[in-house]
């Protein structure tokens, strides 16, 4: 039996991953959960059907609520950052799944290596905040980083008995999002609701946006370059429309792998979760006979700055990635609160990569010092367009 905490339960992936569970029964048991706890009723009932042994919940007040929704016996409640902290490193698991969206992740994750748990990584914002730092522990403590993002889990799969000095480099392909045939200046008029209209796949609204705008793309390159140990100009994305083929790997003897499979998220967390092996599945099969053309493009970085920005960042390394996410982060909350528009979440990670200067990063602290200010200082510059004022 294999013992799961999962982190981010009650979002897209957590919910996935516990219908994963819920599967093969004989094989995969839930030991801890965390999640936000803006549903204290929901993550009763998950309680109830899946009897961990602690649950942490970002929220102080959701515990209170899931306490009273809980008679005793119950889990252990753990609350606040340090309550995700204390569940990722002391529960007694095998597999640590990380499906946090955001920053949160930081400190889970690491306190998961650092207790020498394997992370199968659905947050990608962690890789991309201190991948340095996140790998290097890794590597010391000899802990797995297992892939859940789907063009992660691809090139994972693509690079399973293969010498690691031989890849070329790597194709991270992309929908290209809702927008993707849409003429740059009708971009300024983009509502909310149009960006969460996602062609492909069925996302929490975060990581919607991010798709819209390509910095989910982004931010993506940034993971590949440390989860494989690449050089910055190895990662490299294409457009894909039809989202069947999920990435692919380039060897220096021009041979391209690819991994090819339907859209369900279920797939490469069941890969995650069972790794070496591979487990049969209820899940719909790729029939290429009906699934028509399938079409590949550069993508446009002057509609979709986005891909610059991310790549930059990457280059300059250090915090700036730190910058990126941080911003990335508060800008698109803006945009969904339609307190900005679309083409200003861009706007404000360029001004903020600019309103950084260009330093190392030595610890994880440091990661959430610089990760502060960064949302504070853009918080600000968003209320600052509120009332008109121009803060620097």
């Amino acid at each position: 039996m294999k013992r799961v905490t999962l982190l981010g339960a009650t979002g897209s992936i957590g919910l996935r991953t516990l219908e994963i569970v819920s599967a093969f029964p004989e094989e995969l048991s839930v030991a801890g959960m965390a999640a936000r706890g803006s549903n204290p009723e929901a993550i009763a009932d998950l309680c109830r059907k899946y009897a961990p042994a602690a649950v942490a919940l970002l929220e102080p007040k959701a515990v209170d609520a899931l306490a009273r929704l809980l008679p005793p016996p119950r889990p252990e409640l753990l609350s606040g950052i340090d309550g995700l902290v204390t569940l990722a490193r002391d529960v007694d698991a095998d597999v640590v799944l990380s499906a946090l969206v955001g920053g949160v992740g930081l400190l889970p994750t690491m306190a998961a290596i650092q207790a020498g748990r394997t992370m199968a990584l659905a947050n990608k914002e962690t890789l991309v905040m201190a991948g340095a730092l996140m790998t290097a522990e890794a590597r010391a403590r000899g802990v797995a980083l297992l892939p859940v993002d789907s063009e992660h889990s691809a090139v994972f799969q693509c690079l399973v008995g293969h010498n690691r000095g031989d890849v070329h480099r790597v194709l991270l392909t992309a929908s290209g999002g809702p927008f993707r045939e849409l003429p740059k200046e009708k971009f300024a008029a983009v509502t909310v609701e149009d960006a969460l209209r996602h062609p492909t796949w069925k996302m929490g609204a975060k990581i919607t946006i991010d798709s819209a705008t390509l910095m989910n793309k982004g931010l993506e390159i940034i993971e590949a370059r440390w989860l494989f140990d690449l050089a910055p100009s190895q990662v490299q994305v294409i457009v894909h429309p039809q989202s069947i083929v999920h990435s692919m790997v380039e060897y220096i003897d021009g041979c391209v792998l690819a991994q090819l499979g339907v859209a369900d998220m279920g797939i490469p967390i069941l890969y995650a979760l069972t790794y070496p092996e591979r487990r049969p599945t209820p899940a719909a099969r790729l029939d290429l006979t009906r699934t028509g053309s399938l079409t590949f493009e550069e993508p446009d970085t002057g509609r979709f700055p986005a891909l610059r920005l991310a790549r930059a960042a990457l280059e300059v390394g250090g915090a700036s990635p730190v910058v990126l996410n941080a911003a990335n982060e508060i800008a698109v909350a803006a945009f969904l609160e339609r307190r900005i528009g679309f083409t200003e979440i861009t706007q404000l990670i360029e001004r903020a990569l600019g309103a950084q200067p260009t330093a190392s990063l030595t610890s994880i602290d440091e990661c959430v010092d610089i990760d502060a200010r960064t949302r504070r200082r853009v918080s600000d510059w968003v209320g600052a367009r509120a009332t008109g004022v121009n803060r620097g």
